[in-house]
C-alpha cells in the first residue's frame, strides 16, 4: 500500500503551502484546495484518506458545512476530518470541546492553528491509522 493521500483546505495559500511541505516530509500525497467548492471538487475527484479543513474560507462556516455533508455521504461518512483553525483567536470560542458531535462539528479531531509540524504529523498519522 502506498503512503495515504491528504487533501487540505484552506483559504490561505502560506498555510496550504506549508501544511502540504509538512505532510510530504513524511512522503503523503498531498492536495490542496482554497475553498468549500474547489475542496468538495477534489475530494470527490481524488478521494483523499485524510481531510484537513480549517473553518473560515470564503465564509465563516466553509469547514464546518463541508464536515456535515462529507459526513453525510455514505462514500465519505468514515473519511476522518481533521479540523485546524484559529478561529478561537478571533471568536473565544472552544470549538475542540465540541469536536465530534455528529450534528454541530462531526469531525474527528481538531487543532488549533498555529500547530507544531510533529504535533500535525502526530493526529494524522492517529487519524489514518483508524482508517486502516
Amino acid at each position: 500500500m502506498g503512503k495515504a493521500k491528504i487533501l487540505v483546505a484552506d483559504d490561505d495559500q502560506d498555510i496550504r503551502e506549508s501544511l502540504q511541505g509538512i505532510l510530504e516530509s513524511r512522503e503523503y500525497d498531498v492536495v490542496t484546495a482554497a475553498d468549500r467548492a474547489e475542496g468538495m471538487s477534489k475530494i470527490k475527484a481524488e478521494k483523499p484518506d485524510l481531510i484537513i479543513l480549517d473553518v473560515m474560507m470564503s465564509t465563516w462556516q466553509d469547514g464546518f458545512e463541508m464536515s456535515r455533508e462529507l459526513k453525510k455521504d455514505p462514500e465519505f461518512k468514515d473519511t476522518p476530518i481533521l479540523m485546524l483553525t484559529g478561529v478561537r483567536e478571533q471568536t473565544g470560542i472552544d470549538f475542540k470541546s465540541a469536536a465530534g458531535d455528529p450534528d454541530w462539528l462531526p469531525v474527528d479531531a481538531f487543532l488549533e492553528k498555529p500547530v507544531m509540524p510533529e504535533v500535525l504529523l502526530a493526529e494524522a498519522e492517529k487519524l489514518l491509522s483508524k482508517k486502516i
